[in-house]
């Protein structure tokens, strides 16, 4: 059984960083892409970004902006994102997600899928 648990969300002011990590179990962790979605409330489900198994090859969503970093340690499978320069705008639920079966090259078409497997989802509030 896949399970993803996300973990590290909190409260930031604006202009902070935080980094929240995704433990999986139940499948072999560097065979995947794997990445993160988020949901702000009253919105719709939003990927954000997304990591290559073997090459650690990226995509992140436009909203972004070049704010967040996506990494993977296969060792402890484990998938982090760094997120710095907060916006209130980031506030969202953040789930850690994968999809068996996709190539690394759709990474960009990934994050807007709905995805196979996607975990208990972190907190994230980003206050003004």
């Amino acid at each position: 059984e896949v399970q993803l648990q996300a973990s590290g969300g909190g409260l930031v002011q604006a202009g902070g960083s935080l980094r929240i990590s995704c433990t999986a179990s139940g499948f072999t962790f560097d065979d995947y892409i794997i990445g993160w979605f988020r949901q702000a409330p009253g919105k719709g489900r939003e990927g954000v970004a997304g990591i290559a198994p073997e090459d650690g090859s990226t995509h992140y969503a436009d909203s972004t902006g070049g704010r967040f970093t996506i990494s993977r340690d296969n060792a402890k499978n484990t998938v982090y994102l760094q997120m710095n320069s907060l916006e209130p705008e980031d506030t969202a639920i953040y789930y850690c997600a994968l999809s068996p079966g996709w190539s690394p090259s759709l990474l960009r078409l990934w994050l807007l899928s709905s995805p196979t497997h996607i975990g208990r989802g972190t907190l994230v509030t980003v206050s003004s």
